[in-house]
């Protein structure tokens, strides 16, 4: 039995119908009242769970053979993770721990407190005694769906400075997970999951004036301007200076590095950003 924690997601929801695909036993932990996507199959066991509850993931990691584990982003992420493995270790069946973090976890950078929470969570997998794996991708291409509205109106502004940047498609993270969760072979592995290019915020807005027909500036953020416009779209503070601090990194030309290991274990290129833009194109365009 394969458990899928964060299984309603923009990764979650994918690696279920994958690992269905292969014919795998998947159950998937959804929030009280939620069937899940429509695309999942009815051989799908959905589990009602709460990471903050150790009882309903007790419930919901009973007779797990592997895990993945993937969390929201939360002030409690860090305890989120720890209270599934605690879970998993409470099974008694040491099963297999697949972490999705973040990339250049293995470095432990300091200061981006998203990273922060899934460094917490694998010094306490790896203290747990459990088999695990690591898989740590970069920003995702499908974020950039959310600027849509102010690219269709010629502009991208983001505090990603001159940084370049290996964002990766979600499908593709998705896809690398299937394949370890899947198979053998992957214990102790930590593997990065990026793009096949770097590029710069100004690079990925002219690839986004290609689809859209029309120019789009790019234009870097401060990080104070950033966090006041987060702020005035109503997100929470914690999580909006989470990711101004994420966007130093970027920055700072900290998440740029490109990896192989998405065709190393899909057996097949990652997606380009030209390509991603392309097939959502009506959605840049005015």
């Amino acid at each position: 039995m394969i458990v899928v924690t964060g299984a309603t997601g923009t990764v979650g929801s994918k690696v279920v119908v994958g690992l269905r695909e292969r014919g795998r036993s998947v159950r998937a932990l959804v929030r009280a009242g939620s069937e899940g996507p429509a695309e999942w199959d009815e051989a799908v066991e959905r589990v009602a769970a709460d990471f903050a509850d150790p009882a309903s993931l007790d419930a919901a990691l009973a007779g797990a053979d592997t895990v993945y584990l993937l969390v929201a982003v939360h002030p409690e992420m860090a305890q989120h993770e720890k209270n599934v493995i605690d879970a998993a270790v409470r099974t008694g069946r040491r099963p297999r721990i697949v972490l999705h973090a973040a990339a250049g976890i293995e470095y432990r950078p300091e200061g981006v407190r998203f990273i922060g929470a899934h460094i917490a969570g694998l010094d306490h997998l790896k203290d747990s005694g459990l088999p695990w794996t690591v898989l740590g991708p970069n920003g995702f291409y499908q974020n950039f769906l959310g600027t849509a509205p102010t690219v269709r109106a010629g502009h991208l502004a983001v505090p990603g400075g001159d940084g370049a940047v290996s964002y990766v498609d979600a499908r593709d993270v998705a896809a690398a997970a299937v394949e370890v969760l899947a198979t053998e072979g992957h214990e102790g592995a930590v593997y990065t999951l990026t793009g096949p290019a770097a590029l710069t915020h100004g690079e990925l807005a002219a690839q986004l004036a290609t689809v859209a027909g029309h120019p789009v500036a790019y234009t870097a953020l401060t990080p104070e301007v950033a966090l006041e416009g987060l702020l005035g779209m109503g997100w929470e503070r914690w999580r909006a200076e989470g990711m101004v601090e994420l966007y130093g990194l970027y920055a700072a030309g900290r998440a740029s590095a490109v990896s192989s290991d998405v065709e190393k274990l899909t057996g097949r290129p990652p997606r380009t950003f030209a390509e991603f833009a392309a097939e959502h194109a009506e959605a840049f365009r005015a």
